[in-house]
């Protein structure tokens, strides 16, 4: 049996609950609102996220299976599928990208005064466009030519002084 704390719930700890509340505030994104406050949707996208679910059936499952442990996780008590869609639709989403832009600022922040050799004003990112070889027998889906199974990371910019994507 679990002695401490979930591992979810040790990462909800890093975010800043009162500077999400703030953004709450600014776009009146818990008005009307009984039970399924912004921060019960943050932390559901954070988990669908992290459990590799594609859709909001899929988080539902997983979240239904782990109905006891809700309250630990932070979700506070279980909701339907109705109820994620209907705030998906109805919340400002302004709320969730000025808290993420305030994390990715935040972390920025914390790698500001790390040693970078290179001399340039701005920053440098790294692109990357990998191929990911897979085994066509798990992953049937995966073709890339006939006779080669990949997928292909599109895109990936990589922020050399921060480490953020």
């Amino acid at each position: 049996m679990n002695q401490g704390k979930y591992v979810f719930s040790q990462l909800v700890e890093f975010l800043d609950h009162h500077k999400f509340e703030d953004f709450v505030t600014i776009y009146d994104g818990n008005e009307g609102i009984r039970g399924f406050s912004c921060w019960n949707q943050l932390l559901m996208m954070i988990f669908v996220q992290l459990s590799n679910s594609d859709s909001l059936r899929d988080l539902i499952a997983v979240i239904e299976t782990h109905q006891s442990k809700a309250y630990h996780l932070g979700f506070g008590r279980c909701v339907n599928l109705s109820t994620i869609a209907r705030a998906n639709v109805s919340r400002d989403y302004r709320i969730f990208e000025d808290f993420a832009m305030y994390i990715v600022a935040y972390a920025r922040s914390l790698r500001a005064n790390v040693k970078f050799e290179v001399k340039t004003e701005g920053n440098i990112y790294a692109f990357d466009s990998s191929i990911i070889s897979l085994c066509l027998s798990v992953f049937w889906w995966a073709t890339y030519k006939r006779n080669c199974e990949a997928i292909m990371i599109h895109n990936t910019l990589l922020d050399i002084k921060t480490h953020i994507l």
